[in-house]
């Protein structure tokens, strides 16, 4: 199982293995946002969690020291944050892009859009600046 997990996310299986980050415990941002899927192209409601520079994403809003994300962006990875309401042609949607690929979201509103472009933008300095001079 551990195996089919890593080859589905890329991501190992055992929670603790988040470069020591607990999502479960007073992140920086959270909230429900549509995400597309990375390889079937649907769009599916998850919760999202921002904390030291990484992008947790979950399907139950519960989040505890036992709960395994669906999936993981390292933000510091990330070379922009912006509104994609005219690539997507669908309100309240934003974009978040690395030098490969740009992962597209939609938030419920234009103050939570605003909201987590504002938060991941200030992810993105930090850990950015951060990750160089490492």
């Amino acid at each position: 199982m551990a195996s089919l997990w890593r080859a589905v996310t890329g991501q190992p299986e055992n929670p603790d293995n988040y470069d020591g980050v607990e999502y479960w415990s007073n992140p920086e941002r959270t909230g429900w946002l549509t995400k597309q899927g990375e390889y079937i192209k649907t769009w599916r409601r998850r919760w999202f969690v921002l904390k030291q520079g990484k992008l947790f994403w979950f399907k139950e809003s519960t989040v505890t020291r036992g709960s395994i994300p669906r999936g993981v962006i390292p933000v510091a990875n990330c070379l922009t944050v912006k509104g994609a309401e005219d690539v997507l042609n669908k309100q309240y949607a934003f974009e978040l892009s690395t030098r490969s690929e740009t992962m597209y979201f939609i938030a419920d509103s234009e103050k939570e859009k605003e909201d987590w472009i504002n938060s991941i933008g200030r992810s993105i300095v930090q850990h950015s600046r951060h990750k160089q001079s490492s």
